[in-house]
């Protein structure tokens, strides 16, 4: 393959689209066994050649700019995505809430229906944390204002969500309408703060409004200026995160779909045009957006997230893969862009999933929702009946089309049993939320990606460098997405090592295929021996219950885990307020050792963990906690369970 990396609004893409919306020129290659990576630090327009012009050979260039690129040494691939994000940055733990569910369309108004989605995912009690409004809630597209005929309370709307436990998350784009009646506007003229063209005017262009400018965010200045104006919905009206589009910068009917390339940029006091610019245009908005946030409010952990941006962006936002299409293939393609996106320094990843552009049938969509349980961004977004790129002329149009058939896209929209299994994937994604919180605290300390390509947990394995479906999540989980319409059966690629079937607790051997059944209810899912898998009750939004006690899956080999906790906001655990428990697990012969080690000095609130040993050919002879007898009950995957103090030291089975 030939690519090129050109920030780019690419509304339903294909497999081939090229490029797409970020610029990330990094790559990883395996030579003999041994991994390595290159990043070319260069954000002019990029191309990397993988032995399409010559078979033999990969070449890299870029447009502009200096010749300036890292070979990260492995051996280890795992490593090398580790030594990757430490040159160009770890982000910050994100907050609990940010991990669970959110439900978004294109768009969501008046107030009363942002009322009625909320009351369904209450009534119905499928867990959300976080519901979304697109552009149409603002005042003809006028960034940080609200349409007052659709949203005439917006601070008591978004209270109320938050006292029902909803997050409330809004999109800004970076066009901002020509008006000198528009406060953004005004002040931004008055203050300098938007892009020039070398003639000396104001860079002007159409995209939701039809006639915009846009600011510099290359220009530290701009970037002070831009965070302050978050103030009124994140401090007074209660905005909880902010979801920055359109950032490519994408410019409507222009073929070029952006800017032109003699549009000036300070680029940090060093003048530059637009072809240097462009590729970090997005990712200085979202880090104008984030450190705005942190100054807003300095004890609250930021929520953004953006479509384009550049390798380090990271640091600011998380990412999703742009507005995809209801169909198998983009199933498929999903699957892929998260895994690599991850591996690529961007953790905090997930899709539009069901689709943003058509619509699925319940069983793409019930699918798609049991993958994107294991996407750390964890988003449904459609696009309903809205045109891409629609004028403003357009709306009376749309409007009626919703009246008449909403193209709804709710866990609940397909009706049973596409309902149940939705439901189910998202009450295993919060059970699974503490253990998806220590990767990222991983990801966070030392860079190791939440979701790993096959590749990385065997790389010596000839076997796996072209399995592209299988996936870690986290150290210990290995899922096998359903990819396919009609599927009763999954074949996935067990890495080396020993694995268990999460749900029924069967032990496989690794370096082998496993078929396994796969009913619609159902997603393959293994588990590494030897490992301690936290969970917590299915709760219908993060922090709704103070349970006393979660639960531990543990299955039975050599092996060594962690369970990370803090409040789940606020920057307390960066002066020790977290507990991090360390288990180690030791099988020899008939007996099994489990070892606990705590630090940190929070308290989660329970008292007991409920442990449940799978791996056993029958029921113990004997167990005992720190030396203690202990009670245990069959379970019917073939494990037993008891009930251990949280702060044990040792758990013996014989």
């Amino acid at each position: 393959q030939r690519l090129q990396h050109w920030n780019t609004d690419s509304f339903g893409y294909g497999k081939d689209t090229d490029p797409l919306y970020r610029t990330i020129p990094f790559f990883f290659g395996l030579q003999e066994g041994k991994g390595y990576g290159v990043f070319l630090h260069n954000s002019y327009r990029t191309h990397f050649d993988f032995a399409k012009t010559a078979q033999d050979q990969v070449t890299f260039q870029a447009d502009g700019g200096e010749m300036d690129y890292f070979f990260i040494a492995g051996p280890g691939l795992t490593e090398v995505a580790q030594r990757y994000a430490w040159l160009t940055g770890r982000p910050e733990m994100p907050p609990m809430w940010a991990l669970g569910f959110h439900q978004c369309r294109w768009s969501y108004y008046p107030e009363e229906r942002v009322y009625e989605l909320a009351r369904e995912f209450r009534d119905r009690k499928i867990p959300c944390d976080a519901i979304y409004l697109d552009i149409d809630y603002m005042d003809g597209y006028r960034c940080f204002t609200w349409d007052e005929e659709h949203f005439p309370k917006p601070a008591k709307m978004i209270k109320d969500l938050r006292d029902q436990g909803f997050h409330t998350i809004v999109m800004i784009d970076p066009g901002i309408r020509v008006d000198p009646d528009y406060h953004v506007y005004q002040e931004g003229i008055e203050k300098d703060m938007f892009c020039y063209r070398t003639s000396g005017e104001i860079m002007r262009g159409p995209v939701w409004p039809q006639d915009c400018v846009f600011p510099d965010f290359t220009r530290p200045e701009v970037r002070e200026w831009w965070g302050p104006l978050y103030e009124q919905l994140y401090n007074e009206q209660g905005v909880s995160g902010f979801w920055n589009d359109m950032n490519e910068p994408a410019v409507f009917k222009v073929n070029i779909a952006t800017f032109p390339d003699n549009v000036r940029h300070d680029y940090d006091g060093h003048p530059c045009d637009h072809r240097k610019a462009h590729n970090v245009y997005g990712q200085q908005m979202s880090r104008a957006t984030f450190e705005g946030l942190k100054n807003l409010q300095p004890q609250k952990r930021p929520f953004v997230l953006t479509r384009a941006t550049y390798s380090g962006g990271q640091r600011y936002a998380s990412v999703w893969t742009g507005d995809n299409i209801a169909s198998w293939e983009h199933l498929r393609l999903a699957n892929i862009q998260c895994q690599r996106l991850s591996i690529s320094g961007f953790s905090f990843v997930g899709t539009d999933v069901g689709g943003f552009s058509q619509q699925p049938d319940g069983e793409l969509f019930a699918r798609w929702m049991q993958l994107a349980a294991f996407h750390p961004l964890y988003r449904v977004h459609s696009m309903g009946n809205n045109i891409d790129g629609a004028a403003e002329a357009d709306a009376d149009a749309i409007h009626e089309a919703e009246r008449n058939n909403r193209m709804d896209q709710e866990p609940w929209t397909f009706g049973e049993p596409y309902t149940s299994i939705s439901k189910a994937a998202i009450e295993l994604r919060y059970q699974l939320l503490p253990y998806l919180y220590t990767a990222f605290r991983q990801y966070t300390q030392d860079g190791r990606p939440v979701l790993r390509s096959l590749a990385f947990a065997d790389q010596a394995n000839p076997e796996v460098k072209d399995r592209e479906a299988e996936f870690l999540f986290g150290e210990h989980l290995l899922v096998v997405p359903v990819l396919e319409a009609g599927a009763t059966q999954a074949e996935g690629y067990l890495p080396a090592g020993e694995w268990y079937d999460y749900y029924s607790g069967a032990r496989y051997q690794g370096r082998q295929l496993v078929k396994n059944a796969c009913g619609l209810e159902r997603i393959p899912l293994y588990v590494k021996a030897g490992a301690v898998i936290p969970h917590y009750p299915v709760q219908q939004y993060t922090g709704e219950k103070n349970f006393d006690q979660i639960t531990l899956k543990a299955f039975a080999g050599n092996g060594q885990s962690e369970l990370y906790e803090d409040a789940g906001d606020g920057y307390a655990y960066q002066e020790e307020a977290f507990r991090l428990s360390s288990f180690n697990m030791q099988q020899d012969k008939g007996q099994i050792t489990l070892r606990q080690v705590q630090t940190g000095t929070y308290e989660p609130g329970y008292l007991t963990y409920r442990v449940e040993l799978f791996g056993l050919t029958g029921k113990p002879a004997k167990a005992t906690c720190d030396g203690e007898d202990l009670k245990t009950e069959a379970l019917e995957q073939g494990g037993f369970a008891c009930t251990l103090p949280a702060g044990f030291h040792e758990l013996v089975v014989r």
